[in-house]
């Protein structure tokens, strides 16, 4: 049955020190941070090649 291993899941989530889940959450949002500002930074990149400029 599907809710006996998601809820073992959970358990097992649950047993890691709190230290390790807030290192991964802030792991994962740096990561996603990063990736949203490198995909700024080249879309910003080609409108400048395209000779679009803010002056």
């Amino acid at each position: 049955m599907a809710g006996k291993d998601y809820l073992h899941d959970v358990q097992e989530c649950e047993k890691k020190p709190l230290w390790q889940r807030i290192g991964w959450l802030l792991v994962i949002w740096t990561g996603s941070v990063a990736t949203l500002a490198v995909f700024a930074w080249l879309i910003r990149l080609f409108m400048t090649a395209a000779g679009m400029k803010t002056h």
